[in-house]
């Protein structure tokens, strides 16, 4: 990967729906050349799907929260995450250092759903107990490191 790719990179987490021949303007490559480049880039797994950025509050998810989960001492890693991915309303789920094993961010309508989620996390066998923070306000979110798509990585 060069420093064209990760123009083509960084101009794709902007605009994931870029022609081409946007994208190609961009970085000074020809629209066949970035097809190419673009092409390869999703055959080595360095760009891994596409989709769209939706508003949750639009589509009546305004409840988010952070939810530590502390494990049982014998629970195994790889069930716990399984039995966390089934929950659908779990949107994110990071293994991490600490007392803690997870942190997932869950996004539900109200206060309420959040109630059940949380006790449905926590009968997931495995689960010794949680700690939850929710969220008020999302300043930003998902934005590019441009220590990682920009042209100087």
């Amino acid at each position: 990967m060069d420093a064209l790719d990760r123009q083509i990179i960084a101009a794709l987490r902007a605009n994931g729906r870029a022609t081409y021949a946007d994208l190609g303007r961009k970085v000074g490559l020809s629209a066949s050349a970035v097809h190419e480049r673009v092409g390869k880039l999703e055959a080595t797994g360095v760009i891994t799907g596409y989709h769209a950025v939706v508003d949750p509050s639009a589509v009546g998810l305004g409840v988010t929260a952070l939810i530590g989960v502390h494990p049982t001492d014998t629970a195994d890693d790889d069930d716990l995450a399984v039995a966390l991915g089934e929950l659908i309303e779990v949107e994110s789920c990071y293994r991490v250092a600490g007392d803690e094993s997870f942190i997932v961010k869950v996004r539900v309508a109200t206060v309420d759903d959040l109630e059940r989620s949380l006790g449905r996390l926590r009968r997931i066998p495995g689960v010794a107990r949680t700690r939850t923070t929710v969220v008020l306000s999302t300043r930003f979110e998902g934005r590019p490191n441009p220590a990682t798509t920009g042209p100087d990585a």
